[in-house]
């Protein structure tokens, strides 16, 4: 027996006395010996190492529930993309649930796009996120709809200066936000004085709608205030869409973002001085890439790659922080099939409502334990689901509200045989073995996720809360029950 495998085996074994030992439907009752030996599968798993002495001796275990655990494990550390997993015995289907009618009229309206009365007759539909789709539809073939055009200065100069709070079924600055990009595709003159007034919105969210009205205007002076923006979500867009219309000629702009705290707004930067004639951008971006590192942050690795691209360096250079693997609590818990769920309570400013998830960790269950262990610790609370997009999914639980800012040390992948249907919850990644404890729900069955993303847990109460989400929206609390 190994040293290292003997030093974790009296490490999990300690770990494990005070508690139960585990009951199974095949053999009755596991040790607390077998369980610090499913501890140490799954650790050797997260660790992707297939050398584990211990699985010798779990592959051959009485218990039909620890070979099965030893055979997945083994498999998945093989192969990233996990193609055995259909040799596996076929987990509990995922609560089925029926989807909102209004979704329906959501749906069929995409195919009409360039129906300039379609468009009109949903922004007064019933159902919110219809209205908002419409908008979002909106083209210069329209332009000489009139109603339509009425109807969207109406959005937004109905726009209260405080716009933080929504009842449940309504809407706050979204109305607004959506309907001012859609302005400057059809009436840029009546766009352009209300771009710049929304420009200055205490709603951050506003703000990053006016960025993107004023890229459809060509606004450049409006685009270099809101590429300065102190909101690194603003700032970003500011600087995608100047860069696009100016390229180098606003470095001077770029250079400065790469000072500021949020991944989006310096990767954002970063690619924006990729090629640049500037003799400083180099040193620059090599110095904001050390700032980076020392952050320790697996999940800001878009970021760093892109400020060594604009040094013109190769992604290898990257210098990650340190994997730690360690056994969260409960992972053998709900490895065995422990039923764990957690309560998402919904802000009042948003509508407030909750919803239950039940944590799958008969498929995942090193991530439902560090997820539960994240919940209890408070982690999400007063965090927003940042992305909607209502006939896909919703996706949330970053502490800056974007894409690129995540817990510091990746979740690994577990993709296992539950799929992807509506209901489901799975883990943001930006690529193999980096989930960044942002959640997505699936909004409809999305099967094409099976492949890359990994369920850890599926919504049994209050879909409608779910549907019901809008972008900014704000979790108050997500606590275990």
């Amino acid at each position: 027996m190994p040293n290292g495998w003997m030093k974790g085996t009296l490490a999990l074994l300690m770990a494990c006395s005070a508690l139960p030992a585990a009951a199974t439907a095949q053999t009755g009752v596991l040790s607390v010996a077998d369980s610090a030996l499913i501890g140490l599968v799954l650790m050797a798993e997260d660790r992707r190492d297939s050398t584990l002495g211990a699985f010798a001796e779990a592959t051959q275990h009485a218990d039909a529930r620890v070979r099965l655990l030893t055979q997945r494990a083994r498999e998945r550390v093989r192969d990233p993309h996990f193609a055995a997993r259909d040799s596996l015995p076929v987990v509990a289907a995922p609560v089925a649930w029926p989807e909102p009618t209004w979704r329906l009229r959501y749906r069929a309206l995409t195919a009409r796009r360039d129906d300039c009365a379609a468009i009109r007759s949903a922004l007064a539909d019933s159902a919110w996120p219809v209205r908002l789709h419409a908008a979002d539809l909106v083209t210069a073939a329209c332009a000489s709809d009139d109603s339509l055009a009425r109807v969207l200065r109406r959005w937004v100069d109905a726009l209260p200066a405080h716009a933080s709070r929504r009842a449940r079924g309504t809407v706050s600055w979204h109305a607004a936000a959506h309907a001012i990009v859609a302005l400057a595709r059809v009436r840029s003159a009546e766009a352009r004085p209300r771009v710049r007034k929304l420009a200055r919105h205490r709603q951050w969210h506003v703000r990053a709608y006016a960025t993107r009205a004023a890229a459809v205007l060509s606004d450049t002076a409006t685009l270099r205030t809101l590429a300065r923006d102190r909101n690194d979500n603003v700032k970003e867009v500011g600087i995608e869409s100047l860069a696009k219309l100016t390229g180098h000629a606003d470095d001077v702009v770029f250079l400065s973002a790469l000072g500021a705290n949020g991944a989006q707004a310096v990767r954002a930067a970063a690619i924006a001085l990729k090629g640049s004639p500037r003799p400083n951008v180099v040193s620059a971006a090599n110095a904001a890439f050390e700032r980076w590192v020392a952050r320790a942050n697996a999940s800001e690795r878009d970021v760093r790659i892109a400020l060594l691209e604009a040094a013109g360096r190769p992604a290898s250079d990257d210098r990650p922080p340190p994997v730690r693997v360690v056994l969260p609590p409960e992972a053998v818990a709900l490895a065995l099939g422990a039923d764990r769920r957690l309560r998402v309570t919904m802000a009042p400013s948003s509508g407030g409502g909750s919803f239950v998830v039940r944590l799958r960790g008969d498929v995942a269950p090193m991530m439902a334990a560090r997820i539960l262990a994240l919940a209890r610790r408070g982690y999400y609370d007063g965090l927003s689901w940042h992305r909607v997009e209502h006939d896909f999914v919703i996706q949330g639980g970053s502490p800056g509200a974007n894409e690129y800012v995540g817990l510091a040390q990746y979740l690994r992948d577990e993709l296992g045989t539950a799929p992807h249907v509506r209901g489901t919850v799975g883990m943001s990644t930006r690529g193999h073995d980096t989930g960044d404890a942002q959640w997505f729900i699936n909004l409809k069955d999305n099967l094409r996720l099976n492949r890359d993303y990994t369920v850890f847990a599926e919504v049994i109460e209050g879909i409608d809360v779910v549907d019901g989400i809008l972008e900014g929206d704000v979790m108050a609390r997500v606590a275990p029950l």
